[in-house]
């Protein structure tokens, strides 16, 4: 029998995805060889992940300030037209490259300027990563491996909640896991053109994952794939690879874009290597050091609910005797790549949330593998112990959420945030004893599906919650605002940087007492903008129309120096105060 052809969509992703019949080298062999089309999956997978990362998608005011930052900087491109040199607030911003800010245009220019658009490539990309996860499941194990991976994917609340979210974090990921997924399709094939389009497709989309966010878009696939070649000891794959013209399709779309901004600025390499790179990564420059521990947890929650199943996922693919680890090559590869990027990060002076989040889509494979081998067998014992855990801990996560949250999480809304987080914490609780009852009352499957169905319900609850727990977002006192301001009236923040306030006002604003991540592209240019409090007092004193955005407590402050100051909008955080009387 032929093996199956995907679609035109698959085809697109990945360019050796034609190949499905597994080689000497690959993992467990797709046996089951099916007789069902592509396409209606990859529709499905498709509508559902849509679902999953579209709904309310522009409902949530921009979080700052990462979602301001990451939106502001395309906003600025489209107002003034240059597209190669990124600013913040008018000031040169060389701390990530440039791709998404260009995909950020495209939405402005598509779509318009709002929440929905800003979001919507993040949103794109989870979705094309439950795509990716399907197609690369399917093709090394079974359709219902790529089906049971793409929900795992979309459903573990670290994925979920940064396709939410403007970051370049979502993208980077997705486009380093295509550039994995498309070599290994790619090493599957026989010599020949296919094998030649797939390998060239792995070094392109890790280009972009380099114009994304740097230099993990080409070290990442060269790490694990590295110490996968060495565990193996095949150093015939190097031949396979065709390095030579994979590297130099890599070079002539990540380099241009580096090597222009050298030109324009000498000090940039150094700047963009050095000190965003490599004193980042090894020293306490960025000021988020963490202990060497923190993404543990981080990723034990992050996969949530499936960390019910990752010791048996572990036991079920790391059970193979050494020798053997030929056979099992592609499913070693995907561990390789799972626990290099983990202890990568974790050895980092430099640690975030989401820089895990390059691990979720190969980790979802070997979750959903491990579903499908258990799927239509009787519980084992990991299984029961699994499901019984379910249960307690789904019930103390519920009552966390209801009780010590609002209990302990300032909100501009707490009496809605309490219902909100009562409610998030009934559907956890309940989804946690439903899906333990169904595990270990009606099997395997039912027990999954159960807790499938309602944490996606929470998920979107969350989703829905969300807003309640923001307290720095200024959109409602800058909304006041706009309708007051004249185009020669100045709006500063004082003493922090507001970065949604620009965004929403569509505007430049002056930046007081604060420099920030603005400090190294104000030493590049004159930015009379950023200034000190003696400059800007002069110009409140000025008869000018001034306008500042603060906090409550230093508002509170400057009202005991004397400051003349009228109150234009507030909450129980941030101030929006004029010069002049309304």
């Amino acid at each position: 029998m032929p093996p199956p052809r995907l679609p035109y969509a698959a085809h697109m992703c990945y360019p050796a995805a034609q190949i499905q019949m597994p080689s000497a080298m690959s993992s467990t062999p797709n046996t089951a060889r099916p007789t069902h089309r592509w396409l209606p999956d990859v529709i499905l997978v498709t509508f559902v992940a849509a679902l999953l990362f579209g709904i309310m998608l522009g409902t949530r005011e921009l979080g700052v300030p990462d979602e301001a930052r990451y939106s502001e900087i395309p906003r600025e491109m489209v107002a003034t037209g240059h597209y190669i040199t990124p600013r913040l607030d008018g000031v040169l911003y060389f701390e990530k490259p440039p791709l998404f800010y260009w995909l950020q245009t495209v939405s402005i220019h598509l779509f318009g300027l709002g929440q929905w658009s800003m979001r919507f490539w993040t949103a794109f990309f989870a979705v094309l990563g439950c795509v990716a996860v399907y197609i690369t499941g399917r093709a090394l194990y079974n359709r219902r491996t790529g089906l049971m991976s793409a929900m795992v994917l979309g459903t573990s609340l670290l994925y979920f909640g940064m396709g939410h979210v403007v970051t370049l974090d979502m993208t980077v990921s997705v486009l380093l896991s295509l550039s994995l997924f498309t070599f290994m399709l790619a090493n599957r094939a026989p010599p020949g053109r296919t094998r030649r389009l797939g390998m060239w497709g792995a070094f392109l989309w890790a280009a972009l994952a380099t114009l994304t966010k740097g230099l993990i878009g080409i070290v990442f696939p060269m790490m694990a794939i590295g110490l996968w070649i060495i565990a193996l000891w095949d150093w015939s794959i190097l031949k396979r690879m065709y390095l030579p013209s994979g590297f130099a399709l890599f070079f002539l779309v990540a380099a241009p874009w580096h090597i222009l901004m050298q030109l324009k600025h000498p000090t940039f390499l150094h700047y963009y290597f050095v000190r965003q790179h490599f004193e980042r990564y090894l020293t306490h420059v960025a000021h988020r050091y963490q202990p060497f521990w923190y993404f543990l947890p981080v990723l034990l929650a992050g996969i949530l609910p499936w960390t019910a199943f990752i010791v048996q996922t572990a036991r079920f693919h790391l059970g193979f005797a050494w020798r053997d680890r030929r056979r099992h090559a592609e499913t070693l590869l995907l561990v390789i790549w799972v626990v290099s990027i983990f202890a990568f990060f974790s050895a980092s002076d430099s640690k975030l949330v989401p820089y895990i989040l390059p691990v979720f889509p190969p980790l979802a494979i070997l979750i959903g593998r491990y579903l499908d081998h258990r799927w239509d067998r009787a519980l084992g014992r990991g299984d029961r112990w699994a499901f019984r855990a379910i249960a307690p801990v789904g019930v103390a996560l519920g009552a966390a959420a209801a009780f010590i949250v609002p209990a302990t999480r300032p909100s501009l809304e707490p009496h809605t945030m309490a219902i909100a987080m009562a409610l998030l914490g009934a559907t956890l609780a309940l989804t946690a004893i439903a899906s333990a009852w169904a595990g270990l009352r009606r099997g395997f499957a039912a027990g999954v599906i159960v807790l499938t169905v309602g944490f996606s319900v929470f998920l979107l609850g969350v989703n829905a919650s969300a807003p309640y727990l923001d307290t720095r977002t200024v959109k409602a006192l800058v909304l006041k605002l706009r309708p007051r301001l004249t185009p020669h009236a100045i709006v500063a923040c004082y003493g922090w940087y507001y970065q949604d306030v620009p965004f929403y006002l569509r505007r430049r604003v002056e930046v007081v007492n604060y420099k920030g991540e603005l400090g190294y592209g104000a030493t590049l240019e004159k930015t009379p903008w950023i200034m000190r409090g003696p400059a800007f007092w002069r110009q409140w004193n000025s008869g000018r129309t001034v306008y500042m955005v603060t906090s409550r407590a230093t508002y509170q402050r400057l009202r005991q120096r004397g400051i003349r100051m009228y109150m234009v909008a507030q909450n129980a955080f941030n101030v929006v105060v004029g010069n002049k009387a309304p």
